[in-house]
């Protein structure tokens, strides 16, 4: 568990550091039979830093009160 929340943890200081990613995709704008004409275009995918905060925060929780996998069998 304690490694889980590592992990966690590290995703929500990530998140909360970049708040969003763009990502690209390609539309037809015009099909005349054999020709085609395609555009570009760019999408942004946006979220909010405290959700970040948040995930940390369930990160570090895993990480504090999580058992560590015991080592006997």
């Amino acid at each position: 568990m304690k490694i889980a929340g590592n992990i966690i943890f590290m995703i929500g200081l990530l998140m909360t550091l970049y708040t969003g990613f763009t990502y690209v995709t390609k539309e037809k704008v015009v099909d005349l039979g054999e020709i085609e004409i395609t555009a570009e275009k760019q999408h942004r995918f946006n979220w909010e830093p405290y959700i970040g905060v948040g995930v940390m925060i369930v990160g570090a929780g895993l990480f504090m009160f999580g058992k560590r996998k015991s080592m006997t069998n």
